[in-house]
């Protein structure tokens, strides 16, 4: 199996910064892509930013230009650093990654972390 682990989630004031970082680990084989996805209340899970093993990166609209992701490939590790945050960057952020399994078949499955909880607030 494999596992996610999410951590650096905070309290933190508006204008504020938070690093969050995300370790995989398993029967690993490789890892296609990792990201960091977030839920607020009242509100469907959406997509924050992804990377791949390559390098690739895509952000939601809402946090260009303040969000950057980064990713370890030696470590199986990702990082979302934050900048700039705002109340509306409040939510349970959870760790992705899609696996290419150590196994016979090379199976490629979803994993999702337990999550960390972000919270922007004077």
């Amino acid at each position: 199996q494999v596992q996610l682990v999410e951590s650096g989630g905070d309290l933190v004031q508006p204008g504020g910064s938070l690093r969050l970082s995300c370790v995989a680990s398993g029967s690993i084989f490789s890892i296609n892509a990792m990201g960091w996805y977030r839920q607020a209340p009242e509100k469907e899970r959406e997509l924050v930013a992804v990377i791949t093993s390559g390098g690739s990166t895509n952000y939601a609209d809402s946090v260009k230009g303040r969000f950057t992701i980064s990713r370890d490939n030696a470590k199986n590790t990702v990082y979302l650093q934050m900048n700039s945050l705002k109340p509306e960057d409040t939510a349970f952020y959870y760790c992705n990654a899609e696996v290419l399994l150590a196994s016979t078949y090379r199976a490629v499955r979803n994993y999702w972390g337990q999550g960390t909880q972000v919270t922007v607030s004077s």
